[in-house]
Formats: structure tokens, C-alpha cells, sequence
């Protein structure tokens, strides 16, 4: 059986004893795979789904032993958060066994996986884009863009970190399945998003996890971390470089500098793609309008330069974002 949950528009709910849909419906949520289920007879497959603009998270469970197989995922990061059952999972030629609440797991997008997980088990799952995460991070740590995240491949989740790091899954979740939830107020779903990938940054080691714990330097690149926060907190300003130089307390070309050193890209730009961000959320959760009165909203306004660089942005069209919603 799969079906819409009943009463809520937003979380999706999945649910069926056939293995092949079960395996049809992993694929699509959240990578290609192989599936083997030993006795099939057992199989009680369920997955929710809370759809989020930048991530997806769902629970999902087999009711039955599974083990799962798949190639490198390139575009993503995948998180599984145990809540109850076994686990051992497998990556890069690291190997890990462990209980519910033990440990998570961080998957990177390089490498081939391997999970296997008990008739019991449960799990809180998290598929993060890759570009998105990686600039999360690159802002964080004041990088440049592009770097991958080699995190290690199971966390403590017995840590007061790791408690929090699901107990904020949990919440997101939860809200983002409500039909009155924080989906409906795009700002503080971002702002819960970024919560999440800030926290799973800081809980889960990787070869960033010195600079996410050290002591931040008043730095010309700290000044243009301050600057990046602020394009992203106020995105529908009218802003120019000018202003944001005189906010650095730098010259208009140092931040220029600054901006390509940090972030990898001009301040034109990077604002540029967090408007595109926003207009593409806009999008996504059926904002009034047509796909013009979205753009000119967030100061794009001409409907051909717009859309070359939405495409050049995001893979696809606007109007093709506007189907895919009402799908």
C-alpha cells in the first residue's frame, strides 16, 4: 500500500509488505540500491516522509533483517540516526557494529555503502544535497567553497551532542509534518535547517571539526563571515557591495577579496544565490503568483537572464519547479 497520510498535506507516509515496492520507494526517497530481505514473509516496510525545501528527513523501518547495498551516492550526504534495533554499517573500508542510541552513522558521497539492520530497527533518516551542506560548512569554518566533508563514519550519539543532534531531527520532523508547522513560515524553516546541519557539523569529527571547536579570530575573515550571515538573514534588502564593504569595515575591493577567499565567489554573486535559494523555496511551497511575481519579488526582473541563471543554479527551468510542486 502507499498512500498520502491521512489528514496531514505535508508528511508523506508509505507503507507495504512487497518487497519490490518498498525497494522502488528507497530508490526514489533517497538513492539507487540492492535490497535483500531474508524472509520476506516478515516484511512490514514503513516510511514518513516530511518534505523540507533543502534536505529530506523521514523514519523509516523494515519490520524484517534487511541488508542494503549501493553504489557511491555523489550528490549527497545520507545520516541515519538509530532510534531502536542493530545496525552495522560499512563505507570506504571502515566497518561498525552497534545498538540503537550507541551511534549514528554519516555516509559520505564518494564511496560504495553497505547497512544491514535488524527485524526491530527503526531509524531517523537524513538526506542532506551535497552542495548545500558544503557550503554550510565552508561558512562555518571559513573555507572556500567546495571542499568534501570526510566525516567519520559513526558518531556518539550518547554524547550530550549527539542527544541533541536527535532530538533536533525529531523536531524538524515533527513540525515539518504538521500542516500548520514551521513549514508554513519559510524564514524559520531555513533557519531550522541550518540549525541542523550546524549541529550535525559539530557532532559528527571530520577533518573541519578543529576549526568548528576553535576559538574564531577577529579576522578580515571573520568580518566576512559576519557579512555571508547577514546576506543570508536579509536576502531582500537592497543591498550593494558598497554597503557591505562599510558593514566589513574593509574597501570595496577587500571585500571583493574577502568574499573570493571565504565563499569562493564575488558578493554579487553570492547574493545572487541566495535569492535564487529563496525564490526557489517560493516555488516549492506554491507561493501566490505567477513565477514572474516570485522573481520580481526577490529582484530578478527579467524573465530570460532569470531563468539561465535559476537553470544554471538549480539543474532545471522555474515553470519546471512549478510542475513539480503541484505534483
Amino acid at each position: 500500500m502507499h498512500r498520502r497520510h491521512a489528514g496531514a498535506d505535508r508528511q508523506l507516509s508509505f507503507r507495504t509488505a512487497d518487497l519490490d515496492t518498498a525497494h522502488a520507494q528507497v530508490a526514489e526517497t533517497f538513492a539507487g540500491h540492492d535490497v535483500h530481505v531474508p524472509n520476506s514473509r516478515e516484511l512490514d516496510f514503513r516510511l514518513d516522509l516530511a518534505p523540507a525545501p533543502r534536505l529530506t528527513i523521514g523514519r523509516m523501518s523494515y519490520g524484517a533483517a534487511a541488508t542494503l547495498t549501493g553504489p557511491p551516492m555523489r550528490l549527497c550526504y545520507h545520516v541515519n540516526l538509530p532510534v531502536t534495533g542493530e545496525s552495522t554499517v560499512e563505507q570506504s573500508g571502515v566497518r561498525r557494529s552497534f545498538v540503537a542510541g550507541e551511534a549514528g552513522v554519516a555516509f559520505g558521497p564518494q564511496a560504495p555503502v553497505l547497512v544491514q539492520w535488524s527485524a526491530d530497527s527503526w531509524q531517523y533518516h537524513i538526506k542532506l544535497p551535497k552542495d548545500p551542506l558544503e557550503a554550510h560548512a565552508a561558512k562555518l569554518a571559513g573555507r572556500p567553497i567546495g571542499e568534501e566533508i570526510r566525516f567519520d563514519l559513526t558518531f556518539d550519539l550518547t554524547s550530550s551532542a549527539g542527544q541533541a543532534l536527535v532530538a533536533t531531527a525529531g523536531f524538524l520532523y515533527a513540525e515539518l509534518s504538521r500542516p500548520d508547522g514551521i513549514s508554513t513560515i519559510p524564514a524559520a524553516c531555513h533557519e531550522l535547517e541550518s540549525a541542523l546541519m550546524t549541529q550535525l557539523l559539530m557532532t559528527v569529527p571530520s577533518q573541519l571539526t578543529p576549526e568548528l571547536h576553535g576559538k574564531p579570530a577577529h579576522t578580515r575573515r571573520s568580518k566576512i563571515r559576519e557579512v555571508v550571515d547577514y546576506v543570508d538573514r536579509h536576502p531582500e534588502d537592497e543591498i550593494t557591495t558598497a554597503d557591505l564593504a562599510t558593514m566589513a569595515g574593509v574597501s570595496e575591493r577587500a571585500l571583493q577579496a574577502g568574499f573570493r577567499e571565504v565563499v569562493g565567489m564575488s558578493p554579487t554573486a553570492y547574493l545572487r544565490g541566495v535569492r535564487l535559494d529563496r525564490v526557489h523555496r517560493e516555488l516549492i511551497c506554491g507561493a501566490p503568483g505567477s513565477v514572474t511575481d516570485v522573481a520580481a519579488r526577490w529582484g530578478f526582473f527579467h524573465p530570460g537572464r532569470f531563468a539561465q541563471q535559476y537553470r544554471a543554479r538549480f539543474g532545471f527551468l522555474p515553470s519546471e519547479t512549478v510542475q513539480r510542486a503541484r505534483r
